[in-house]
């Protein structure tokens, strides 16, 4: 019988007994024959027996097939689950988690109570100084302006003091349309124009803003936008470092002088029209901004 057969009918209790070699059938046999005194090779001793059982059930294990695991007793024939606490006789410990647990996360510190009330004074206070439906334009809403002279004056007027946290050195009268493209020029042309450079724009110098007058002052002239609130002049701007880029004196000089020709030409597309030192002598040292318009689009000089 081959060995294999041999060690799992033994496993299963269906093995041929091996005969008692100590009987007096045995010792008969083995006097009629002398050679009955040596096992068979399908006879093995117990202890090889057994040795054998546990060599093949090692083997069974390391090539990784049920079928040839020995069936261990009491079990059902299938694999033994290394997690069965029953089997292993410990318990195992799984780390506590809770839906209460799982759904907290870490948050941020609170903010201290004086920091939160003075970013909502703050807060209220922007919302309150807000005009034109934008609390990047701080100012004052005064409503119609009226001027003696019927050309004149402003349907809803306001005073604006800052754009976008730029100040204005005189709070200038205009309309929402004025504050909104000067707005529109500070956020896209002015601060890139001057970068970091003096710690950035801190204030506009205003020359002029809402005045009833003609065109460049001529007796006769059309009236100028600035009557209109469509209209703002500026002479300079004022750095955070205390610098001054002035339009009389730094205009195309030096790197101050590249900065006010850059921030000058972005005014173009915000406002309908662009004046500056060379578009004529009376404008040789402030930029004058207005919004009106043309049919062939801003005119800039």
């Amino acid at each position: 019988m081959p060995t294999q057969i041999f060690l799992r009918q033994a496993a299963q209790g269906q093995a041929t007994p091996i005969p008692d070699a100590t009987g007096p059938d045995a010792k008969a046999a083995a006097l009629a024959d002398p050679q009955s005194d040596r096992p068979e090779e399908d006879e093995v001793p117990d202890d090889q027996a057994a040795l054998q059982l546990e060599e093949a059930e090692a083997e069974a294990e390391l090539a990784g097939d049920p079928a040839a695991r020995p069936v261990q007793p009491g079990s059902a024939g299938t694999p033994k689950d290394p997690f069965d606490t029953t089997i292993v006789g410990v318990t195992p410990v799984l780390p506590e988690t809770s839906a209460l647990a799982s759904a907290i996360t870490p948050r941020p510190r609170a903010r201290p109570a004086e920091v939160v009330q003075t970013a909502r004074a703050a807060m209220s206070a922007r919302r309150s100084g807000a005009v034109c439906g934008d609390l990047a334009i701080q100012g004052v809403a005064i409503g119609r302006v009226s001027a003696s002279i019927a050309a004149c004056g402003v349907a809803e007027a306001v005073r604006v003091s800052s754009v976008s946290g730029v100040a204005l050195s005189t709070h200038a009268v205009m309309d929402c349309g004025t504050a909104r493209a000067l707005k529109a020029w500070v956020d896209g042309g002015l601060k890139p124009a001057v970068g970091s450079y003096g710690g950035g724009v801190r204030e506009l110098s205003i020359a002029a803003h809402y005045i009833c007058r003609p065109r460049n002052n001529r007796k006769g002239a059309k009236i100028s936008e600035h009557g209109k609130g469509r209209a703002v002049d500026i002479s300079g701007i004022k750095l955070v470092d205390g610098k001054e880029l002035n339009v009389l004196k730094d205009w195309r000089r030096g790197r101050e002088g590249r900065m006010l020709v850059r921030a000058h030409a972005a005014a173009c597309g915000p406002f309908g029209t662009v004046l500056g030192p060379e578009a004529n002598a009376l404008h040789r040292d402030h930029f004058h901004f207005d919004t009106a318009r043309y049919r062939n689009g801003s005119y800039c000089r």
